[in-house]
């Protein structure tokens, strides 16, 4: 049981089931936009998202000299440099204009991580703005490169999912603040800090409304994917009513992170 128990926190910490939820959108982009299975750029997602997720969870620690360098942590370093390897094989298997893009969230990634502006420190440490960043690039990442490499116009209904996506991200890194509520610095001013748990569950509610009615604006909307959006919707409202900072970490890490998944398995069985 203990080994089950460190094989499944490696998957968490070694970022592999935020890297599934990432490539769990990207092919929902192929399903929305009729684009056939591209598995450089599928995979250069899922790759990526591991390489990017755990330079970020640990290239602080590593350059503070914090970073006790457990068993666990060498497998993840390891995974990192596969995963590595397997991103950068597909970077170069994608299209030219779709690799600068790339490049782009990469700057935005290491902005970010690093520390650019000396006295300001990164953008993870810059009260409120952390959020829209993670968004941004999760909505472009799954949109947008897929789209691009496809050489698909950025049309109004690429736009309007990006805005979909963009929301949903903001909806999921809510209900992550809440439980991370107990560790997080003053000075980060996340939005639990600000407005209280009450109050950051009453936005979050309040965000799942235009989530869903953007649905209304695209140019093919079908019925169908309207009753697997309101499936999703009450899912993410459950996850938000019963979010709390007493909640553990798999509740996020997890549970939460795994919405993207359910949304493309919703979207398998009904769409």
């Amino acid at each position: 049981m203990q080994l089950l128990k460190r094989i499944f926190d490696f998957y968490l910490h070694g970022s592999i089931h935020v890297a599934l939820a990432v490539y769990a959108l990207v092919r929902m982009t192929f399903h929305f936009f009729h684009i056939e299975y591209d598995k450089p750029m599928a995979l250069f997602a899922f790759f990526g998202t591991i390489v990017g997720y755990n330079f970020v969870k640990y290239d602080e620690l590593v350059r503070a000299k914090k970073l006790k360098m457990t068993a666990e942590r060498k497998a993840i370093v390891a995974l990192s440099f596969v995963s590595f390897l397997v991103a950068a094989y597909c970077f170069f298997l994608l299209e030219r204009q779709t690799q600068f893009v790339s490049v782009a969230f990469l700057g935005l990634t290491m902005l970010y991580t690093l520390p650019v502006f000396p006295k300001i420190g990164n953008a993870r440490n810059w009260a409120g703005v952390k959020i829209y960043i993670v968004a941004f690039c999760w909505a472009g990442i799954t949109l947008f490169l897929p789209i691009i490499n496809a050489d698909l116009p950025l049309s109004h209904d690429v736009w309007l999912k990006f805005c979909q996506r963009f929301l949903l991200v903001i909806i999921l890194i809510l209900i992550f603040e809440i439980i991370d509520l107990k560790h997080d610095a003053t000075s980060l001013q996340t939005v639990p800090q600000k407005l209280g748990v009450e109050k950051t569950k009453r936005l979050n509610l309040f965000l799942l409304l235009p989530f869903y009615c953007l649905e209304f604006l695209k140019s093919d909307f079908q019925i169908v994917q309207l009753w697997i959006n309101l499936g999703l919707i009450v899912v993410i409202a459950l996850f938000t009513i019963f979010a709390s900072p007493k909640r553990s970490e798999y509740y996020t890490y997890f549970w939460v992170e795994s919405i993207p998944v359910f949304w493309w398995g919703l979207v398998l069985l009904f769409g």
